[in-house]
C-alpha cells in the first residue's frame, strides 16, 4: 500500500519520500490508520518489518494535530517511547527526528552509560517526545528532571525483550507516574503469557495487529548451517569472510568474553573487527557501530542484548558463531538481515555440542535448516559433545517466573545500573 493512502499529513509524507520510501510495509499499512484513530494497539511484528515508522509517523501526526491544554505544564513530556536497550533508543530517536523534521515538535533521548547532565539540560528546555530506557528514566524521575504528568502517548517497543531483561518492575513504577487518559501502543515480537498479562493491565480495548506468525523467520533470508569442530570455528569464519569477500558481517557470540576474543582473533587474521557488549562504554559501542556502518570494520561481533535494536541498512550477512541457548533468539538474530524487502544470508557454525540447540531452533521455526560441510573443515566424528554453560545473563527465569538477574552487579532489583549493563 502507498503511504499516500494512509492519511498522513503532507509534512510527514515529504519526510517519508526523502527517506526514499513510497510503499508501506504490512505493519505500517495496518497500524498507522488505527493509531491515527486514537485506539490502543497490541502489535506483534518481527524485527525488520518497519514497526518503528509504524508507530512514529502516526504519533507525530496526532501530537502535531492536538493542541496542548492551556492548563498543561510547560515543558511536560507529551509522548514517551520506552525501549530495552541504548542502541534501540538511539535508533528510535533518530527516526523521530528524521520523520518529524518538518514539524514543530521537539524530541530527545535518554539512556544510561553516558553523563546525565546533558540529558537534564535538554529536558529543561522542554520536549514533546521522549525516547528512554526504563532505568535512566527512573533516574530522572528521582531527580525530578522529567515531568510525565501530562503524557498523551505511551509506546512500549520490543516489550518482550524488556521483560526478558528484568525491567517489569521498572515499567510498573513508570506506569504509576502516568495519567490515566492516554493512548497506549505495545509492540512485541512474541506474545508470551507475561506480555498478555502486561497488555491486559495496560491497554484499553486494543486493536490486535499481527503481521507474521510468531517465531517465523523472514522468507528473504537464506539460512545455512556449516557443521564444524568447536576449535575450528574461528578459522572457518575467517575463511568464509575472506573467500567470499564479505564486507559487512554481524557475528553473534554467546558471551561478552567470547565476543572480545573473537574480534581480537579476526584482527590477527587480517580482518578488521570490533565487539559490542554491555561491558563496553556507550561511547565505545557507538563508535564500533558507526565504524561498522561506514565500512571501516568488516565484522561486528555482538552479544544478543547488545545487538537488540541495531538498524543497519541492507546488512547482507549474519553469522551465528555460537547458537543461542534460547531458540527464539535465533529469530531475532537473523532478523538483522533480510530487512525492508532486501535479501540476506544467515549462517550458523554448529559444533557437536550444539546439536540439541539446533534441533530446538528447527522445531521452533518448523523447518529443517540445510547443512553444508565446507571442504577441509569436516567435523571429526570422534569428538564427543561437551556441556554448554549458560551465561548468567541468559538464565532468564526464576521458579517464580521472574527474570534471573546477572550476578555481576545485580545483587538486588533496586540496583538498576547493573541491570542496564547486562546488555
Amino acid at each position: 500500500m502507498s503511504f499516500d493512502a494512509l492519511g498522513l499529513s503532507a509534512e510527514l509524507l515529504r519526510a517519508v519520500r526523502e527517506h526514499g520510501y513510497t510503499q508501506a510495509t504490512p505493519i505500517q499499512s495496518q497500524a498507522i490508520p488505527i493509531i491515527l484513530e486514537g485506539r490502543d494497539v497490541l502489535a506483534g511484528a518481527q524485527t525488520g518489518t518497519g514497526k518503528t515508522a509504524g508507530f512514529t509517523l502516526p504519533m507525530l501526526q496526532r501530537l502535531n494535530a492536538s493542541k496542548r491544554d492551556h492548563g498543561a505544564k510547560r515543558g511536560a513530556v507529551r509522548a514517551l517511547v520506552l525501549t530495552p536497550t541504548r542502541e534501540l533508543a538511539a535508533q528510535v530517536a533518530e527516526s523521530v527526528r528524521e520523520y518529524g523534521k518538518h514539524l514543530p515538535l521537539r524530541s530527545t533521548v535518554i539512556f544510561g552509560g553516558v553523563s546525565i547532565n546533558p540529558q537534564i539540560s535538554h529536558l529543561r528546555k522542554g520536549v514533546d517526545i521522549l525516547v528512554a530506557t526504563p532505568g535512566r528514566l527512573l533516574d530522572h524521575v528521582s531527580q525530578q528532571t522529567v515531568d510525565l504528568s501530562q503524557l498523551e502517548f505511551l509506546v512500549l517497543d520490543e516489550a518482550d525483550r524488556m521483560l526478558d531483561m528484568g525491567f517489569i518492575h521498572d515499567i510498573r513504577r513508570i506506569l504509576k507516574l502516568l495519567p490515566r487518559q492516554r493512548q497506549n501502543l505495545l509492540f512485541s515480537a512474541t506474545f508470551s503469557d507475561e506480555i498478555k498479562s502486561l497488555a491486559q493491565g495496560l491497554l484499553h480495548n486494543p486493536a490486535l495487529i499481527e503481521v507474521a506468525r510468531t517465531n517465523t523467520t523472514a522468507e528473504r533470508i537464506e539460512q545455512l548451517v556449516h557443521p564444524v569442530d568447536r576449535d575450528r570455528k574461528r578459522e572457518l569464519l575467517s575463511f568464509l569472510v575472506g573467500s567470499n569477500n564479505w564486507q559487512q558481517v554481524l557475528v553473534f557470540t554467546r558471551t561478552k568474553h567470547g565476543a572480545n576474543r573473537l574480534a581480537e582473533q579476526l584482527e590477527r587474521d587480517g580482518i578488521r573487527a570490533d565487539a559490542i557488549h554491555g561491558n563496553k562504554s556507550q561511547s565505545a559501542r557507538t563508535r564500533a557501530l558507526g565504524d561498522f556502518k561506514t565500512g571501516r570494520i568488516r565484522v561486528l561481533v555482538a552479544t544478543d542484548i547488545a545487538a537488540r535494536g541495531l538498524d543497519i541498512d541492507q546488512l547482507p550477512h549474519v553469522v551465528n558463531f555460537d547458537l543461542p541457548n534460547v531458540a527464539e533468539d535465533y529469530v531475532h538474530r537473523i532478523g538483522r538481515t533480510g530487512r525492508a524487502g532486501k535479501e540476506g544470508v544467515a549462517v550458523s557454525l554448529v559444533c557437536v555440542d550444539e546439536h540439541k540447540l539446533l534441533r530446538d531452533i528447527e522445531r521452533l521455526i518448523k523447518c529443517e535448516l540445510p547443512k553444508v560441510v565446507i571442504a577441509d573443515f569436516e567435523p571429526d566424528p570422534s569428538i564427543k559433545p561437551e556441556p554448554i554453560r549458560k551465561p548468567q545473563a541468559q538464565q532468564r527465569k526464576r521458579p517464580s517466573g521472574r527474570v534471573q538477574q546477572n550476578a555481576a552487579g545485580n545483587k538486588a532489583n533496586k540496583q538498576r545500573g547493573g541491570r542496564r549493563r547486562a546488555a
